[in-house]
């Protein structure tokens, strides 16, 4: 441990004026204190660093808190109870309170003092201002937690685009296997079809088993329907633009639907029936993504239950909101609706095969809209398409 002697046999040889100059030249601030603490010199520099005169801090009983900020107070005194028990310390920081209110980073270093015949004579103090260097520090901090906060998001982006390019490869596929199982139904379909025409053609209305033809009729349209769907996930038909109303398309959308709404025993809350957005967009493929989304409401919800349907305008687009309190989604299904064939209408067979809601993403987002969605488990979910106006 390193110590400062003072020779009390030459001490006199150098004049006080010079060891003032000496020691009031030093650009830190210096300070002498006796053995209990006490303040019993401070150089001139304590008041370039604080705004208080050497004089003003020998006057403090309790020198030097009232220069500590309030909340670094305690480690002060801390040391101050190091310095006079005689150890050493190096670089404390703390922060400084000028007179003028601002703050400053400062570091003390103590050591104590002690004459040739090791008699303890107090310790010295040492303070630096770093303020420049903390600053300096702290926007190294921020700048590294910004590169930090940058490396993850581009991290995260890079996961999230190759999650969708392994997910557009899976859609691709898919839809090419749809497109090539629907061209392969539908051509043996259609002479089903034309051979069932004429079959049903030669029984009467009073054959016992005529209503079982109205039946197969309707499963008949039903894997039309079906076909369809599956083409149009693949290769979708081209959009012919024309203005139209979307409260106007979503009334005729829900008069197609009342057959479904009377056996499901659901009504449905038009509540935008009274205004007029005008859009200009493929008017068939708009009424069958809000086929696919009322149906669906339709069916997630219980007999006496209601589907609500609003519109909401803004001046570029207009969302469509169609709203159910049936079961709603759970969140480990919730991310994967949209894919096809994928379906939560678990037991209803004659519901569909999973791809109402993958052909409607695929023919809006072909538009330059989206679907949103928001569903809790017993409270019903919540469908937005949001169409561009143009």
């Amino acid at each position: 441990m390193a110590l400062m002697r003072i020779n009390t046999e030459t001490k006199d040889e150098i004049s006080n004026d010079c060891f003032r100059a000496i020691a009031n030249y030093t650009y830190d601030w210096e300070s002498w204190h006796s053995p209990d603490g006490r303040l019993l010199w401070v150089n001139a520099a304590v008041e370039r660093m604080t705004g208080y005169r050497p004089e003003e801090c020998l006057a403090m009983a309790d020198y030097p808190l009232p220069m500590v900020a309030p909340e670094d107070r305690d480690r002060m005194a801390e040391v101050m109870r190091e310095a006079k028990a005689g150890n050493f310390g190096n670089d404390v920081d703390f922060r400084a309170i000028h007179r003028d209110g601002s703050d400053r980073w400062m570091a003390v270093s103590w050591q104590p003092m002690y004459d040739e015949f090791a008699q303890h004579l107090g310790f010295r103090a040492s303070v630096r201002d770093f303020t420049e260097r903390h600053q300096l520090r702290e926007q190294l901090r921020l700048h590294a937690e910004h590169l930090e906060q940058l490396v993850q998001e581009r991290t995260a982006r890079i996961a999230q685009l190759e999650m969708h390019r392994r997910k557009m490869e899976k859609l691709a596929a898919l839809g090419q296997l749809a497109a090539g199982v629907a061209h392969e139904v539908n051509n043996p379909l259609a002479g089903i079809r034309n051979a069932f025409a004429l079959f049903k053609a030669d029984l009467k209305p009073e054959h016992e088993h005529f209503e079982l033809l109205e039946l197969i009729d309707s499963e008949i349209e039903r894997i039309s329907s079906i076909t369809h769907q599956m083409y149009q996930l693949y290769r979708p038909g081209p959009q012919h633009r024309v203005p139209f109303t979307i409260e106007k398309a979503i009334v005729d959308v829900v008069s197609l639907l009342e057959p479904l709404m009377h056996e499901a025993e659901v009504t449905i809350d038009l509540q935008c029936r009274d205004s007029s957005t005008q859009v200009t967009l493929p008017e068939g493929e708009v009424k069958q993504i809000l086929l696919n989304l009322i149906r669906n409401a339709i069916q997630a919800s219980s007999p006496g239950q209601s589907v609500a349907i609003d519109v909401v305008a803004s001046e570029q687009s207009v969302r469509v909101v169609v709203t159910d309190h049936g079961e709603g989604i759970d969140n480990e299904a919730l991310p994967h609706i949209f894919d096809p064939f994928f379906s939560t209408k678990s037991g209803h067979l004659k519901q569909g095969m999973g791809l109402g809601l993958s052909v409607s993403r695929s023919l809006i987002e072909a538009m330059g809209g989206s679907i949103e969605v928001e569903s809790r488990l017993g409270e019903g979910s919540e469908f937005g398409a949001v169409f561009q106006k143009i």
